[in-house]
């Protein structure tokens, strides 16, 4: 078991855990320090499923890999001539050479560029060249079934990678249940999956700041007045209301949606959708580094990548209805919606690069909570105290 940092106390995390009105936020060194990061990474993110990609990003057509990291953590995704994706530790098991540099596609294997040893794209090893010397590929008494890729639990959802490190969270379903229970009065019995991801409704954004903070931001709409006035003005503060659902997900809601409207646009928006809720949208922080947000004609994913202590890329992903989601018909309108979303995110980088560089004083040390407007941004502190405080295996 991992333990935390010695700076960080007992108490630390019980002043986390107190009601929204009495509580401390998360202490500064979890923003700003490098080792916590790591230990972060290896208690709270592998205890969970994180999102770490998304299926665009292998090539197109049959067999692809794609690396990616999780705080330096190097992995791979892996496509099969099956279309299954699965996802293991990117290393060679021989000399630990990182297998696979940049989105490629792949014919049968997935070779070393270091001394070639091959593995097959369900991670077994296939191929060991010279190991018994010049012309000899294979060796007496090595067992290549104990020299495979080490493989990490994944699952995909909604066009999106996720892993587990620790092997221990709960089933897959079971971690996406609560989002899909909340939205299937809205979504009806088509639920999230009648959202496709179009080629064309996608961006990116990085951040000088800590994960954490991005979702703090998200979770509550305080802010909306002072940094969003464009948005304020038909979806204002007074029509936002708070969703905490503690150690799971929180995040925000509104009546009054109205961006296709004001923009001009039209989109096919979800039949089975309550005719007196067609303005209400959510925006949920589903723990621990996914933003999804519902509107009646399409849905949006960020997924926050952390690049370091103080750095993240905010990976977005637009999703529309079936029939819009692609096709020339509504290609101005998706575009409409994405340069909205983007010009919103784009808003919110400077707070939360804000909010990180405010963590660097010794003049705060994790702050308070309004019981009025905080408490989605209080249940998320309290799930990373929690985990923190809790620690689990390291990263397998």
């Amino acid at each position: 078991m991992n333990r935390p940092p010695a700076a960080l106390s007992p108490q630390t995390w019980e002043a986390v855990q107190r009601p929204t009105a009495e509580a401390r936020g998360l202490p500064n060194q979890a923003y700003t320090d490098r080792d916590f990061a790591r230990y972060e990474r290896d208690t709270l993110l592998a205890s969970t499923w994180t999102c770490v990609g998304l299926l665009r990003d292998l090539p197109d057509d049959g067999p692809a890999a794609c690396p990616v990291e999780v705080l330096d953590l190097p992995l791979v995704m892996v496509r099969d001539a099956e279309g299954r994706v699965q996802v293991f530790h990117n290393v060679c098991s021989h000399r630990g050479h990182v297998l696979v540099a940049q989105a490629c596609r792949l014919e049968n294997a997935i070779r070393c560029p270091y001394h070639s040893w091959a593995y097959r794209l369900d991670g077994s090893l296939r191929g060991t060249p010279f190991i018994g010397g010049p012309g000899a590929h294979e060796l007496p008494g090595f067992d290549k079934t104990r020299h495979g890729l080490r493989a990490v639990p994944s699952a995909v959802w909604l066009g999106l990678v996720f892993v587990n490190l620790s092997a221990t969270a709960p089933a897959f379903d079971d971690f996406t249940a609560p989002v899909r229970e909340r939205w299937a009065p809205l979504c009806g019995a088509g639920g999230l999956e009648q959202y496709q991801p179009a080629a064309d409704g996608y961006t990116e954004l990085e951040v000088a700041a800590n994960w954490k903070l991005a979702v703090e931001n998200y979770c509550e709409a305080y802010h909306v007045p002072w940094v969003h006035p464009g948005l304020n003005s038909y979806s204002p503060l007074s029509e936002h209301y708070s969703i905490a659902e503690q150690f799971v997900f929180a995040g925000q809601g509104t009546n009054v949606y109205e961006f296709a409207e004001r923009a001009g646009i039209s989109l096919p928006g979800c039949e089975d959708w309550p005719a007196d809720k067609r303005r209400q949208a959510e925006y949920l922080a589903l723990f621990p580094n996914l933003l999804l947000g519902l509107q009646v004609d399409h849905l949006f994913a960020m997924v926050l990548e952390p690049l370091a202590h103080d750095r993240t890329r905010e990976r977005v992903q637009l999703y529309f209805l079936r029939g819009a989601a692609d096709g020339e018909a509504h290609a101005a309108a998706r575009k409409t919606v994405l340069d909205g979303w983007r010009e919103v995110f784009v808003e919110d980088v400077s707070a939360v690069e804000g909010l990180q560089r405010g963590r660097r004083s010794p003049g705060f040390e994790g702050g308070v909570f309004t019981p009025v407007m905080d408490v989605a941004t209080h249940a998320f502190h309290r799930w990373a105290a929690a985990g923190l405080a809790r620690g689990t295996p390291a990263a397998t």
